[in-house]
């Protein structure tokens, strides 16, 4: 694991605190997310506005897609989608699992971020856009 000092340990610091600490950003997502009920996250205030629980649903995608990138993988949209659907008939169990997901894949990123040195930062990523856009100039 990184150092204290290192630019890895920075960045594992500032998840963490988005997740659930002090973040430069005001509350964390955990505090955000608490005592939000499974109506609440369904709700669809705004016409064509995402619900609570899709911007949960896409967080949660997008931490996985991102740990599958720093594992190698190509860089694509998620397995489980831009903006995954959330249960048509949502129970307080399904919202339950959802913030489980989250914080599952939250803490599965993090622990390959800690894992990273500093060097690996600056490391190219998968991502075959980059590749095509070399083969183009």
């Amino acid at each position: 694991m990184a150092n204290g000092d290192s630019e890895v340990s920075r960045l594992v610091d500032q998840l963490e605190r988005e997740q659930s600490g002090e973040p430069w950003h005001g509350q964390p997502l955990g505090d955000i997310l608490s005592g939000i009920t499974h109506q609440q996250a369904a709700a669809r205030p705004l016409p064509g506005g995402h619900t609570i629980w899709e911007i949960v649903l896409h967080l949660t995608a997008w931490k996985h897609e991102v740990r599958k990138r720093l594992g190698g993988a190509p860089a694509g949209e998620p397995d489980e989608g831009d903006w995954p659907v959330p249960p048509s008939s949502p129970m307080p169990d399904d919202w339950r699992d959802a913030l489980a997901a989250l914080d599952e894949a939250h803490h599965a990123l993090v622990a390959v971020i800690a894992r990273m040195p500093d060097s690996q930062l600056f490391d190219r990523t998968n991502d075959p856009r980059v590749d095509a856009e070399s083969a183009d100039t």
